[in-house]
C-alpha cells in the first residue's frame, strides 16, 4: 500500500498529518510519500528550495526512526496544487492521499475554490483530510 501525504511545513497542522499517517502506515504496512507542492514562481528561489526539501527530509525522518519505508518528494511542475497532486497520486498509483483543510467561510469557498475539494473530487484513490 502507498500514501501520500501532501505537506506544508510551517502549517499548523504538519505534525499532525505526519502523526496520522505513521499510525495509517503501521496498520496497512504501507510506504508514505510525502509531498510538498511550489507553485509557480516560487522555483526560481533558490533558498526557498533549499528550505523545503531540507524540511521534507526532517519529515521522513519522522517515519525512518520507525523503520517505515518513506520517500520524500518536491514538486515543482508550474500547474494547480490541487491538480499536481491529483496527477502525483495517479503516477505513483497511490492507495490514498492524506491532505489538511483548513476552514473557510462560505463566500471564500466560492470564490476562492479549494485545493482540498480539487484533490477529494479528482483523486484515483481515497483520501483522508484532517482538520
Amino acid at each position: 500500500m502507498k500514501l501520500i501525504v501532501g505537506y506544508k511545513r510551517g502549517t499548523n497542522q504538519a505534525e499532525n498529518l505526519l502523526e496520522l499517517a505513521l499510525k495509517r502506515a503501521q496498520l496497512f504496512n504501507a510506504t508514505v510519500v510525502i509531498v510538498t507542492i511550489m507553485s509557480e514562481g516560487m522555483e526560481k528561489n533558490q533558498e526557498l528550495i533549499t528550505e523545503t526539501e531540507a524540511g521534507l527530509e526532517k519529515a521522513k525522518t519522522h517515519f525512518d526512526r520507525k523503520d517505515i519505508p518513506c520517500e520524500a518528494h518536491l514538486l515543482i511542475r508550474g500547474i494547480d496544487t490541487g491538480d499536481d497532486l491529483v496527477n502525483f497520486a495517479k503516477e505513483t498509483q497511490a492507495d490514498e492521499v492524506i491532505i489538511g483543510v483548513k476552514n473557510r467561510t462560505k463566500v471564500g469557498k466560492l470564490l476562492l475554490g479549494s485545493t482540498a475539494q480539487a484533490v477529494v473530487l479528482n483523486a484515483p484513490c481515497p483520501v483522508v483530510t484532517m482538520k
